[in-house]
């Protein structure tokens, strides 16, 4: 009997070791994300930015929740103060997203929407590693344990979904430095003529160097969060009063769905980020290369800023390993030496719900940094394929998710 005992722990702990072990990184629930461009055909350069914005994928941290409609219209004129041209901006997108019913088209695009307006929970089991015939609508709500998968869906998925609106900018970098050159031979000038002469030569090779480092471009990008709001309200409405199936479609419903205004996004916030590139004098790269690297970057640059400022659209990594203890993130992320990320075990409870466990913190190492930037291995080679952080030792392992604390 005890050798029974003993060989059962054995194999249960060799499982559990080799669950761990062979887990997927690809096995968590990642949030959702849908961007959009604002378009200005009369800036320069607008369609080879509308090009690298619209052909670059959406972060693998992300699952891609793009649909057709990527681009906005100009919607405001931009002769206005700062602070003025800010809010008319952002009330301007929240109404343009509002009057396009996009949180309803997200909705739809979640439950498989048909043409013929029945909804599935396909697309949902596939990015919640759920058993698809266990969350199917009819047969979970036979039971307790199948409602909680649904509402899991719901705060996990639904609710972790994002639309990031950007307004980019193009600038010459060439057309500042001239400006920059005159007004630096002017301090020259009157420097020279009250005596100065230190501070006439250090105009002098300032401007210099304005005219080297003006061969270029510089793409900044306004970038403006929304979160779709589901919540049990919406979830009971959605459920009990539109959900129908292709197998045997209920009118009304269709038409109630279409007609419903319960679907909403909520504003979370704006940051700005930029990225600028050299031009002729560093590389033989074409114009329309550039502004789409400037572009990429500007775009990967701003996705970082605002997951730094906005708890909400932060997201969980998985470890790539936890000797030497690394996950598969950057600077393209906006990692910086010291940040801090607590640890997380996903656990599925007895309801069948996901709980997140945390059971410790880690810290990222100086130097250890991966860049993973668009065309680093181009601008920056490095032998670097991770990021290592330090913390205890033989705590984590491979498949535990982290997430930024500050």
């Amino acid at each position: 009997m005890k050798k029974l005992l003993f060989l059962s722990l054995f194999l249960c702990f060799n499982f559990s070791v080799f669950s761990q072990e062979e887990s997927s990184l690809d096995d968590y629930k990642r949030s959702s994300l849908y961007t959009f461009m604002i378009s200005d055909l009369q800036q320069e350069h607008s369609q080879t930015i509308q090009d690298a914005f619209a052909a670059y994928p959406i972060p693998d941290k992300f699952n891609d929740h793009n649909s057709q409609l990527r681009m906005l219209p100009k919607l405001v004129d931009e002769n206005l103060s700062k602070k003025e041209l800010k809010e008319l901006q952002k009330d301007s997108i929240t109404q343009f997203l509002s009057n396009k019913a996009i949180a309803k088209a997200m909705v739809a695009k979640w439950f498989n929407r048909s043409e013929n307006g029945g909804f599935n929970m396909e697309l949902i089991a596939s990015r919640g590693s759920y058993n698809a015939s266990d969350i199917d609508i009819k047969v979970a709500k036979q039971s307790e344990r199948g409602l909680a998968m649904i509402a899991d869906a719901g705060e996990e998925l639904l609710k972790n979904t994002f639309v990031v609106v950007n307004n980019f900018k193009y600038t010459n970098k060439e057309e500042v430095a001239k400006k920059a050159t005159g007004l630096l031979s002017a301090v020259s000038s009157t420097a020279s003529a009250a005596g100065v002469g230190g501070v006439s030569i250090a105009a002098d090779a300032a401007s210099l160097g304005v005219g080297v480092m003006g061969k270029g471009y510089v793409i900044k990008t306004d970038a403006h969060l929304y979160k779709l709001v589901w919540n049990e309200e919406v979830a009971a409405i959605f459920y009990n009063d539109y959900w129908t199936e292709d197998e045997n479609i209920d009118a009304e419903r269709v038409a109630a769905f279409e007609n419903s205004d319960i679907f909403q996004l909520e504003y979370v916030g704006t940051e700005t980020a930029w990225a600028d590139l050299q031009s002729t004098a560093f590389t033989k790269k074409s114009d329309t290369e550039l502004i789409t690297i400037a572009t990429r970057k500007a775009t990967d640059a701003v996705i970082a800023k605002l997951q730094r400022a906005y708890e909400v659209f932060r997201t969980k990594t998985p470890l790539l390993s936890g000797d030497p203890l690394s996950a598969k993130i950057g600077l393209k992320e906006g990692l910086e030496k010291g940040d801090k990320y607590e640890v997380l075990e996903q656990i599925i409870n007895k309801e069948g719900k996901t709980e997140y466990k945390k059971v410790g913190v880690i810290k990222v190492e100086k130097k250890m940094i991966w860049d993973n930037r668009y065309l680093a291995d181009e601008e920056n080679p490095s032998e670097l394929e991770y990021t290592t952080f330090s913390g205890s030792k033989n705590k984590y392992y491979s498949g535990m998710l982290i997430r930024q604390i500050n």
